[in-house]
């Protein structure tokens, strides 16, 4: 990548600055790159000057010329420029960026992939929600997030698994099933209270009909308890294959589909246990177990085992991640929750560490909370009410792109707005319409192209010298760069940012230059760009888990 060969350079000039004695011999911080707002600086920046001045007793700029005097310019760029009060900046060379178009012709569908991860095996789980009921458009937005990041470490060269985490165990699948077996009961004419703690969302009344068409009245003839458990397995099963098509229909699908409960039945919670108490960090007090995560810092000790002797969620959480890293063997496990878990975070990290592996092997990245917006008005969503938006009856309205885009438009860590009416709108204010009708216009300058039967196989891109030429092959380069940003900072909201940017710089090369002209070489040369364009944009489109529509 150009930005990783700009720092090399930069390293190399520094020490053989230094072997010149232009600067004395200090040590060398991080070399890192940026992108200047004001494209007339070039392409590349560096303040490594300004970095170097105090232990080197020396004067930022005369730094950044000593250091600029040892570089020898290779083949992709034009020119190095110092500029006050340190600053280093690369300007790339014209014929050299014109010649990425066949770099990336040649690459194809394979445009933008690294080796960066060498295979590293590296699980990223998300939306894992209790499987009672419809999932929501919160949970969309995990969803989205883990599928992206999936996508991008799979191109960064890591070997990815993505894995849902059925909470079947607990309190609260307790009140679903006692919750499902009422209404059961209810459709069935008989009296039946629902539960306090109780599921009352319509969803559970259509489940229990469902129920009674299939089975009719047989679980009346079991014991209670029986019957709750058999009716609640069949709503489990119910549940999980609505959220699995649910999330199909985002384009989320996972490799693993992993049981709380095994990890009971398996015995790993019996020996993520065990090395707790082999490294004294269980102690039984006030009737309980208890996880002693003050001797790792923590402001206070969690409970494990309550006094009725069930396992808390976070005992669960233990014995998940001790499988995570031990048993499967991930390198690095990045686990994708919502705003409510966000106190979560340190004492799994600290319980991370108890059994063993490194904690920053664990990376959890929070999302907060999404509200939609129809107009001016807020739309308001809960499970336990039963008044829920679910995620199904929004991509039915927006679509799957337009949730994708949306929801990958902010960090993680910011609360979003999601305007319905700005998402279905068919015209440039929206962002997923501008980036996906730039993707079709380019289709059809192909099509066009093939029509009239143009063979621009041979075209020659050292014509491509036109400002908005090079503006485009300046964002497409770009791709490369993006993918290790995303894989490394896991935020792949700089996908679609990216992807605004490539279809306003394809825009104005379309309103500047003619691509399909009188002058026959030029005419082959910018088609080779325009196919190029539309590696680089289907690239990023698919990375997000877009379409790239032939016609709008």
């Amino acid at each position: 990548m150009v930005k990783r060969d700009m720092a090399r350079l930069l390293e190399e000039a520094v020490r053989d600055a230094q072997r010149r004695g232009l600067i004395p011999l200090v040590a060398l911080p991080d070399v890192l790159l940026e992108r200047p707002q004001n494209p007339e600086h070039g392409d590349h920046a560096s303040s490594l000057p300004l970095k170097l001045a105090r232990a080197a007793r020396m004067n930022p700029m005369a730094i950044a010329q000593a250091i600029t005097s040892c570089i020898q310019l290779p083949p992709q760029v034009q020119k190095v420029t110092t500029a006050p009060p340190g600053f280093i900046n690369f300007a790339l060379h014209p014929a050299w960026l014109a010649r990425q178009v066949d770099t990336i012709l040649e690459l194809g569908e394979g445009y933008g992939n690294l080796d960066l991860g060498g295979r590293k095996p590296i699980q990223v789980e998300f939306v894992s929600v209790n499987p009672t009921g419809p999932l929501h458009v919160g949970h969309g937005r995990g969803a989205i997030l883990g599928s992206t990041l999936a996508r991008v470490l799979a191109a960064a060269g890591y070997s990815v698994a993505t894995e849902y985490y059925i909470n079947d165990a607990g309190n609260q699948m307790n009140a679903f099933y006692r919750s499902l077996f009422a209404r059961y009961q209810q459709a069935l004419g008989l009296e039946a209270e629902l539960p306090p703690d109780g599921y009352q969302g319509d969803y559970v009344i259509d489940m229990a009909r469902e129920i009674v068409a299939r089975e009719g009245d047989r679980f009346l003839n079991m014991p209670p308890p029986e019957a709750v458990e058999a009716i609640g397995k069949i709503g489990v099963k119910k549940v999980l294959e609505s959220i699995a098509q649910d999330l199909a229909r985002l384009g989320v699908t996972f490799d693993v589909w992993f049981s709380e409960q095994s990890l009971y039945r398996e015995g790993q919670y019996q020996r993520a246990m065990a090395i707790l108490r082999d490294k004294g960090y269980i102690e039984e007090r006030e009737g309980a177990v208890w996880f002693v995560s003050t001797a790792l810092g923590e402001d206070k000790d969690n409970v494990l085992v309550r006094g009725d002797g069930s396992p808390t969620y976070f005992a669960s959480d233990v014995a998940y991640h001790y499988n995570k890293f031990q048993e499967r063997g991930f390198q690095q496990v990045i686990n994708i929750w919502g705003a409510d878990h966000q106190g979560h975070v340190s004492r799994m990290k600290a319980v991370v560490g108890a059994l063993g592996f490194d904690p920053d092997r664990l990376r959890i990245i929070i999302t907060q909370m999404v509200t939609l917006k129809r107009g001016e008005a807020l739309l308001r969503a809960s499970k336990r009410s039963g008044d829920i938006v679910t995620l199904r009856e929004l991509v039915d309205e927006v679509g799957a792109d337009a949730c994708r885009f949306v929801f990958l438009s902010r960090s993680a860590d910011s609360q979003m707005e999601f305007d319905l009416e700005l998402a279905k709108l068919q015209a440039p204010e929206n962002p997923v319409y501008y980036v996906q009708y730039a993707h079709a216009r380019i289709a059809s300058i192909l099509h066009l192209a093939q029509e009239r039967g143009i063979d621009y196989s041979s075209g020659d891109v050292a014509l491509l010298t036109h400002p908005a030429e090079q503006a485009l092959l300046r964002k497409m380069i770009q791709l490369e760069e993006l993918v290790e940003t995303v894989a490394l900072s896991l935020e792949p909201h700089y996908l679609p940012h990216y992807s605004q940017d490539l279809a306003t710089a394809f825009h104005s090369f379309y309103k500047q230059c003619r691509v399909v002209s009188k002058n026959e070489k030029l005419t082959h040369a910018r088609l080779k760009l325009v196919a190029a364009a539309q590696i680089t944009l289907a690239r990023t489109l698919h990375l997000m888990g877009m379409t790239a529509p032939e016609r709008m």
